[in-house]
This record gives structure tokens, sequence and C-alpha cells, in this order.
């Protein structure tokens, strides 16, 4: 598996302190080279992506090849972050793979209608958790981020 290039940025938009920190040592175990950036609620993470506030200059907030999106957030829940990212323009095109507790069908109905690129449930196992994490990984970036560089030839 190829690691990602340096310039790789995962943007995780989670509220349990808990819940990063494992995503966080998981990720980094299977590629240092990856930059994380973490907001903890929806507002800072509309902030972020949008470029407002402290995140005003473009070298303080990098665009995102990637975010993991908790939907149950404080202040702005994580629907409606979605259905803003996926509503711009520029931000469109940023995969979105929603990582939450809720098993609810209309909560995955509304992520996929409001273009979620993923929806998986955490695991409550560690062990399931780091698995999930490790195969996303491989996923986005072993596969569809890829440098062009870096793709096999037909």
């Amino acid at each position: 598996m190829t690691l990602p290039a340096p310039s790789h940025l995962l943007l995780v938009i989670e509220d349990s302190d808990e819940d990063y920190e494992a995503t966080r040592r998981t990720l980094h175990t299977i590629s240092p080279t990856l930059e994380f950036a973490r907001c903890v609620d929806g507002d800072d993470a509309l902030d972020r992506l949008f470029r407002r506030a402290a995140y005003a200059a473009p070298t303080v907030a990098p665009r995102p090849s990637l975010i993991l999106l908790d939907l149950n957030l404080p202040a702005t829940d994580g629907r409606e972050v979605l259905e803003k990212i996926k509503s711009d323009a520029s931000l469109r095109s940023i995969p979105v793979v929603v990582l939450s507790t809720s098993a609810n069908p209309k909560d995955v109905d509304v992520c996929y209608r409001n273009g979620a690129s993923s929806y998986l449930l955490k695991p409550v196992n560690l062990q399931q958790f780091r698995q999930q994490l490790k195969l996303l990984f491989d996923y986005w970036f072993g596969t569809v981020l890829l440098p062009e560089a870096q793709r096999e030839e037909p």
C-alpha cells in the first residue's frame, strides 16, 4: 500500500476527545506522514472550511483532502455541516465520510441525499474501530486520493 504524500490533510470534525484520539493514534500508525486537523463543533468546522474568523489566511487552514464528520456535534450539527459543504462549489468535491454512532435509517438517508461519500457506524470495540479506520484509509488514501503519478496504468 502506498502512503499518502505529506500534503494530504485529514480534517476530523469530532467533539469526543476519546474518539478523536483513537482516530488520530490509529491513523498515525498507518501513515505517520498524514497531517491532521480537528474541529470540535460544527461552527468551528464551518469557520475553518469557509476561512472565516481565525482561519482567514489559507496557510492557517489548508484545504483538507478528506473530512471525517461526526453527526451529533454541539452547536451546528453534522447534518447541517454536510449540507453546507456540499452546497458550496469550492468545497463540494472534498469527500466527506460520516462516522457516527447513529444507525437511524433517516440519518443515513439524509447524509447520502446531502452528498456524503460514505456513512460508517462507529464500532464500540476499539479493535473493530481500528480495523474500520484502516479500511477507510486504504480506500481513500490508497486508491481514490492517490496523486496521478502514483496510480497504476491498466
